[in-house]
C-alpha cells in the first residue's frame, strides 16, 4: 500500500489510501486507511485489529492485510492501526485493556469522519480479543474474529455482541486450540457462525487466498446496500 505518514489528524476520511496518525489515550496512533473502487462502494467502514505486538504483530501482518483486502473488495472502507507500542504508535503494551481504549479512539475518529457508515470490527488472534471487548460497547454491524486465543485471554467473560458474528479457525492451528474454540462458541447464545478451515495453521500459510474467499462469503449477506441503491427504479 502506498501512502505517506503525516502527523496531522485528518478531519475527513481520506479519499485515497493513506497512512497518518491520530491522537489516542497513550499518544499518537499510527493508522492506515484504504478505500474501495467507486463502483463497489458501500456505506460501511471496518476497523481491523492486529495480533500480539510483543510477538511481532502489527497492522502489516499478512492475515490483517488479507482481511483488509477482502473487505475493501466488498466495498468497505478499511482502517488498520497499530496498538500502543507497535510501529509508530506511542505508549506501552497493556495486555488488551489499553489497546481497547486505542480502538475506541480509532472508532471515534471513524464515527466523526464517516457518521452515516455502518461500523464493522475485525480482529486476528490477540486483535480478536480487543475487537470483541470493544464490540460490546459499540453499535456495530458485523464482528469478524480470526483464530481467537480463547485459552489465553478471558473470552469466557465476554458475551455475544448485538450483531452478526463470524469466527474463522484453522484446524491445524499450533497456537489456538480448535477444540477450545468450538467449546467456547457452543456456549454463546446465540452461537457465532464458526467456519473451520481445513489444513490451515495459525497464520494461514499458503491458505491466505482461501481465507479471503471465506471472509467474503461469510459476511456478504450483511453488506449494506450500495450508496444510492434506494433511489434506483
Amino acid at each position: 500500500m502506498t501512502g505517506t505518514l503525516t502527523i496531522e489528524q485528518p478531519k475527513q476520511f481520506p479519499a485515497e489510501n493513506q497512512e497518518f496518525q491520530i491522537r489516542g489515550p497513550a499518544g499518537a496512533i499510527e493508522c492506515a486507511t484504504t478505500v474501495p473502487e467507486p463502483e463497489e462502494e458501500r456505506p460501511a467502514t471496518i476497523i481491523i485489529c492486529h495480533p500480539h505486538p510483543l510477538h511481532g504483530g502489527t497492522m502489516r501482518n499478512k492475515v490483517v492485510t488479507i482481511l483488509e483486502r477482502s473487505m475493501r473488495e466488498l466495498g468497505l472502507r478499511t482502517v488498520r492501526f497499530n496498538f500502543r507500542g507497535a510501529g509508530e504508535s506511542e505508549g506501552e503494551h497493556d495486555d488488551g485493556y489499553g489497546e481497547t481504549d486505542d480502538l475506541f479512539a480509532v472508532a471515534e475518529w471513524v464515527r466523526r469522519t464517516r457518521p452515516d457508515d455502518d461500523l464493522w470490527l475485525g480482529g486476528f488472534s490477540f486483535g480478536s480479543f480487543v475487537a470483541l471487548r470493544a464490540a460490546l460497547n459499540l453499535d456495530i454491524g458485523q464482528l469478524i474474529s480470526i483464530a481467537p486465543p480463547v485459552e489465553r485471554y478471558p473470552f469466557d467473560s465476554l458475551h455475544h455482541p448485538e450483531c452478526p458474528w463470524l469466527v474463522i479457525q484453522g484446524d491445524e492451528d499450533e497456537v489456538v486450540n480448535i477444540d477450545a474454540v468450538r467449546q467456547w462458541v457452543s456456549v454463546l447464545k446465540p452461537p457465532p457462525e464458526l467456519v473451520v478451515m481445513k489444513e490451515a495453521d495459525h497464520f494461514f500459510h499458503r491458505r491466505l487466498m482461501d481465507l479471503r474467499g471465506l471472509l467474503k462469503n461469510g459476511v456478504r449477506a450483511q453488506l449494506p446496500e450500495p450508496a444510492g441503491a434506494a433511489d434506483l427504479p
